[in-house]
């Protein structure tokens, strides 16, 4: 991409800065040194590498997920004072 003044003035203007002559110069090198440092992830062979979301690999380190027997509902409740129609019965929220 060849990047020049005028693109400085519109990124600019899209962002509602005013910039004056020196710090567009001052932006434009400085964008110029920074997409230059990026250039070298063009020169990355991943041509075969699996498309990737994550860095690295998302795994569940606690214990598998097991389908277990749970209470039923008049267990759940047997103890609880405050319930009303077979639910947990919680204070107003205003």
């Amino acid at each position: 991409m060849d990047l020049n003044l005028e693109i400085i003035e519109k990124v600019a203007k899209n962002s509602r800065l005013e910039l004056n002559e020196k710090e567009k110069e001052k932006f434009l090198l400085q964008l110029k040194e920074i997409l230059e440092a990026f250039s070298v992830v063009d020169e990355v062979n991943v041509e075969n590498l699996p498309a990737s979301f994550q860095p690295i690999l998302i795994k569940d380190v606690f214990r598998e997920d097991k389908v277990e027997n749970s209470l039923s509902q008049e267990e759940a409740l047997k103890n609880a004072i405050h319930k009303k129609g077979g639910y947990f019965k919680g204070p107003k929220v205003f």
